[in-house]
């Protein structure tokens, strides 16, 4: 049928919708909703129906129909309150109730012997022995398929993208083609491209610079290195005032074409178009199902932006992003959202480099503005921002997770989500569950990144030599991460390797990660009790990170350095750091710890004050509702000495104790070591050496936190407790031959050593 209603029409054998004649670009699934729509067009349709049979192979919800629906409107210039087309029945459904005509279009002629339907219908198609090429009349658009009917590619294979070669003179097209065709072919289930870190990697085995332009003798080198299946390389060229968009797969091989296409682009405004033309024309070609490139197949012009330059200025961001220089890229992301401030990928882009360099409220903010527009991106981008903004935004982990293992869902092979998954278990003190995604993650894309969370997730399980086996590889590739040189630094704390200590905290001077190294080496010196070298190192790592202009990672350590205060006995200072934290940047994160350290040393008003107010801010937050919160509210019953509540308070807590956040320097475990303390308020010595010794037990978790050493002494507390002299003493005595060197005026080490003569 062919339906005509004002200036519109749609030819539903063709697939078409013209506007005055002219073609009108809209998404498959919103034709396939408006022809549905039209075809019931005498009564209302209920949403679910409307789901099920547009999207019958897939569980979509109940936005990505209306998404369509704002797309459908977009393209018929309709005003949802006054409606001329389609009409919102809220809650319920939609109704089409313009007046429709409809004509029968007569039946298509079989072809001729020899002749495909599409020949038939085309005088233009011309036979060659080894192309078909077909020059198209609809859109000027050509496309040459090669090896007709069979898969190119399998769901096995990845690929190398190439830079696109722009013999137009144009510079905007520099960068900009190469980024558009990685996020259109991003969108395929099928395709799996070569991530560009990855890449970056490969160029350093190469001997290349980080800027390398990947020809296509580059791109296939990197190809055979990975062991991918095709190069795919793009081109644009002038014809006349228009341009011919072309993209090409190559055997790594053999470098025997796999498949090509071409899309012709009557204007420079129409590039765009025309490359989701090509990019959805090649993913059907390579083997890709119909079904599948039309579901994930969202415009290019919607899934970044409709801008060239602000596209342009996201393309030179990613690649320096992509080579680790995150500073750099930062302006060249702000420059494209302040061409296009719909740019919902470069505002998530920008939260990712914010997270990196630690200011959270930064990147807080970033995700908010990529929430709000996320119906503007892929789906895969879109399950990206929104687990991301679930983590760190909202706190709610459970939905991260979710949105997470549905994204792996349609995209099993996305090392990105496999990691973030691996990431979000870590938080939740799911280990093993972890290690098992950081696993697949580094098999899938084993690049910096990839190595070091392997590396780290083998360490928080003990495999301490296997942990070591992926960081020694990582070394000898080459491969650059700013928490490389850190995290090994925990691991030969560890080992008890002092000397390697010193060695990588020296390469760590004068970096970026500086302030980051110079917090471990402080954790270090608390560990044996030097705590006047430890706030050295924490004043060194504030100034590092005041260079730095990280405003929330001073106030992090300034927080940190407050709560170890109040547990060593020297409330005074513990105060003062943490109104100083509290004044230079009064966000969640520092409210959780300056927090619990106002509740440590007694000043409970000021404790609830916060705790009501993070209560208030973070309701559906996880971690602070089963770690934080009831931590406070249970060290503030301590100091009431009520120590029963304290522990009705963390029942909450039990399936989060392992659970930690993204503080910097925070420590582990807040919950048992409460708890802890409870118990020997109550004179249970038995349970508080339970708690305690889950500080040793998981001593590859909580690496050199001070609150595992002063756990040590909480277990020698227990033992004497309990009436075990012969375990008190050898507690006692390991907790202060460690502090052997400890600043003696500590006010803690003194109750410990008075603690240890009353025994003798």
């Amino acid at each position: 049928m062919v339906y005509r209603f004002d200036q519109f029409e749609i030819d539903d054998r063709e697939f078409r919708f013209s506007d005055d004649h002219a073609p009108v670009s809209v998404e498959p699934k919103a034709l396939r909703l408006l022809i549905y729509l039209i075809q019931n067009r005498s009564r209302l349709v209920r949403k679910q129906e409307l789901l099920d049979k547009v999207w019958p192979d897939a569980m979509v919800t109940e936005s990505a129909l209306t998404r369509e629906i704002v797309l459908l409107r977009k393209a018929l210039s309709e005003d949802s309150r006054v409606p001329r087309y389609i009409e919102t029945v809220p809650t319920v459904g939609y109704r089409f109730v313009a007046k429709v005509t409809a004509l029968e279009q007569p039946p298509e002629e079989a072809p001729a012997l020899g002749e495909s339907a599409s020949a038939s219908r085309n005088p233009s198609l011309i036979w060659t022995a080894a192309s078909v090429l077909l020059l198209a009349a609809v859109g000027a658009s050509a496309f040459v398929y090669l090896h007709h009917g069979k898969r190119v590619l399998t769901e096995q294979d990845t690929v190398v993208l190439a830079d696109v070669e722009n013999s137009t003179g144009d510079p905007v097209f520099d960068e900009t083609l190469r980024q558009g065709m990685a996020v259109q072919l991003g969108q395929s289930p099928y395709l799996s491209l070569i991530e560009d870190d990855r890449i970056q990697q490969v160029l350093r085995e190469m001997g290349q610079p980080a800027d390398a332009r990947l020809t296509p003798a580059i791109a296939r080198e990197i190809c055979e290195r990975t062991a991918s299946a095709a190069v795919l390389d793009g081109s644009i060229a002038p014809l006349g005032s228009q341009y011919i968009l072309g993209l090409r797969a190559r055997d790594c091989q053999s470098g025997k074409v796999l498949a090509e296409e071409q899309v012709q682009a009557a204007r420079k405004e129409d590039v765009l178009h025309a490359l989701d033309q090509v990019a959805g024309r090649f993913r059907t070609r390579v083997g890709e199902s119909l079904s599948t490139v039309e579901k994930y197949d969202t415009p290019l012009s919607e899934v970044t932006t409709p801008s060239l330059e602000a596209l342009k200025a996201f393309s030179l961001a990613d690649k320096k992003s992509s080579e680790g220089a995150w500073a750099e890229a930062l302006p060249l992301y702000s420059r494209a959202v302040e061409l296009d401030p719909n740019f919902a990928l470069a505002y998530s882009a920008m939260a990712g480099i914010y997270a990196n360099f630690r200011q959270r409220e930064r990147a807080a903010g970033m995700l908010r503005k990529a929430y709000a527009l996320r119906d503007k991106v892929s789906e895969r981008e879109r399950l990206s921002i929104e687990e991301s903004y679930y983590q760190y935004v909202t706190g709610e982990l459970d939905k991260a997770v979710s949105s997470c293992m549905l994204r792996l869902q349609i995209y099993p092979r996305d090392a990105g989500a496999h990691g973030y998954l691996a990431g979000a278990y870590r938080r939740l003190g799911y280990d093993e569950k972890a290690l098992e995604e950081a696993r697949e993650a580094h098999r899938l894309s084993p690049s910096a990144g990839t190595y070091l969370n392997l590396a780290v997730n083998y360490v928080d399980v003990g495999r301490l030599s296997e942990a070591e086996a992926v960081y020694n590889e990582a070394v000898e590739r080459n491969l650059v991460a700013d928490s490389l040189t850190k995290s090994r630094y925990y691991l030969a704390f560890l080992k008890g390797d002092t000397a390697q200590m010193s060695q990588l905290a020296e390469q760590a001077r004068r970096r970026p990660d500086e302030d980051e190294m110079l917090i471990a080496e402080a954790e270090t010196e608390a560990w044996y009790g030097r705590w006047g070298s430890a706030r050295e190192f924490v004043r060194q790592a504030m100034d590092s990170a005041q260079a730095a202009d990280k405003p929330e990672t001073i106030a992090d350590y300034q927080a940190w350095e407050a709560l170890y205060e109040a547990d060593v006995g020297d409330p005074e200072q513990s105060r003062k750091d943490a109104m100083a934290a509290l004044k230079m940047a009064p966000y969640r994160n520092v409210q959780e710890v300056v927090a619990l350290a106002l509740a440590k040393i007694g000043d409970t008003a000021a404790a609830e004050k916060l705790a009501a107010e993070l209560d208030q801010a973070g309701p559906v937050d996880t971690l602070l509702q089963r770690k934080w919160l009831p931590s406070i509210r249970a060290a503030i019953a301590l100091h009431r000495n009520d120590p029963g509540h304290a522990i009705e308070l963390l029942q909450v807590t039990s399936n989060y104790e392992r659970a930690f956040g993204v503080e910097v320097g925070c420590p582990k475990f807040p919950p048992i070591y409460i708890r802890g303390q409870a118990w020997l308020m109550l004179h249970d010595g038995a349970q508080a050496a339970a708690e305690f010794q889950k500080f040793v037990d998981y001593r590859t978790v909580v690496r050199s936190s001070p609150w595992a050493m002063l756990a040590r002494l909480g277990l020698a507390r227990a033992y004497a407790t309990e009436g075990d002299t012969a375990k008190a003493k050898v507690a006692y005595q390991n907790f202060l031959t460690a502090w052997k060197d400890a600043d003696p005026e500590i006010p803690v080490l003194k109750q410990a050593k008075t603690e240890f003569a009353k025994l003798q």
